[in-house]
């Protein structure tokens, strides 16, 4: 493997790319900034909105959305005099979603939790600063939580970004947060002070807990798996009413339905030999909770490196220096 290629492996992104250095390409990187600016299709912003959320010049800014609209990726609508996502990036992201033959599959796993359980359950991957919904399942009592596919949240203030960023190594880790800084010191600030302590707990147990980091109602339970698929951690979460679920409930009756839901949904990453949009598996029934569960549970993946040479023999995900950024 080459030098560029092993770089890349450690999280699919490094965190000295973000900050411009090495080998990226700046206008590509920020015309990806500009795009995310826009949340759901119907989502309609102004040069000026999109100078302020991604934190470009406006100039810049206006040169990029001309460029865009000419590849069709924004459409501009003179009446309001502000762009909306295009029909090329719509088609793009419909390409990606013909098969859905594994997400269902997650999906059901996600549906089967959220049966157990009162809350929203979901399958996130990494975006910058952020993560996104893959899948979700929802409780019909389910309180306070609506997030749907597409829905982007913030990594340092919930459950799945604690997991996330505790599950990386500690250098690509420390980097990312460290490039936060420059953006987002406040939340830089919040997950720089629990990041230790969520990784001594992912090590320990295999989930992170997050109680009242997203909203004060809130508590959240997550679950880090390693993606042979793309090269980084997805998190599985949950999120529930802290009235119902305090800290302790959380850790006594959430968890273990959590690592169980984890284990299974990494089984089907392993077992996929494409990516997570086109695969047919066979559902594998969910594990029944059992109350005698032992909290100390290590989901386990299989190393790249391995798995490059054809093989898949476990291994505890966090037990393991890999060269691909996991722990």
């Amino acid at each position: 493997m080459g030098r560029r290629s092993e770089r890349l492996s450690k999280q699919g992104m490094l965190a000295s790319d973000l900050a411009g250095d090495g080998d990226v390409i700046q206008v590509v990187s920020r015309a990806f900034d500009v795009l995310r600016c826009f949340e759901g299709h119907e989502a309609r912003l102004g040069n000026l909105e999109i100078s302020n959320r991604c934190g470009l010049p406006r100039s810049t800014v206006s040169r990029l959305t001309h460029t865009l609209t000419r590849m069709g990726q924004l459409v501009y609508l003179p009446r309001d005099q502000k762009y909306r996502i295009g029909p090329s990036a719509v088609a793009m992201s419909t390409s990606m979603m013909k098969g859905l033959h594994l997400r269902n599959l997650i999906r059901l796993r996600l549906q089967d939790v959220a049966e157990q359980l009162p809350g929203t359950v979901g399958f996130l991957i990494p975006d910058r600063f952020h993560l996104v919904y893959l899948e979700f399942a929802r409780a019909a009592n389910a309180l306070g939580l609506h997030e749907s596919t597409g829905s982007r949240i913030a990594m340092a203030s919930t459950a799945a970004g604690h997991a996330y960023t505790a599950a990386l190594d500690v250098d690509v880790g420390d980097a990312l947060i460290a490039e936060m800084e420059r953006e987002y010191p406040d939340s830089a600030r919040m997950l720089k002070a629990r990041i230790e302590d969520n990784r001594r707990h992912l090590r320990e147990h295999g989930y992170v807990v997050a109680c009242g980091t997203w909203s004060p109602h809130i508590n959240g339970c997550a679950v880090p798996m390693w993606s042979p698929q793309y090269q980084t951690y997805v998190v599985t979460t949950i999120g529930l009413l802290s009235a119902m679920f305090d800290e302790k409930r959380v850790h006594r009756e959430v968890a273990p339905v959590m690592l169980e839901l984890g284990a299974a949904i990494g089984g089907l990453l392993e077992g996929a030999d494409g990516d997570i949009f086109t695969n047919r598996l066979e559902r594998k029934a969910l594990p029944g909770h059992n109350s005698s569960h032992n909290n100390n549970k290590i989901i386990k993946t299989g190393d790249t490196n391995e798995l490059e040479a054809g093989t898949r023999r476990p291994r505890p995900a966090r037990s393991v220096r890999a060269g691909d950024g996991r722990r």
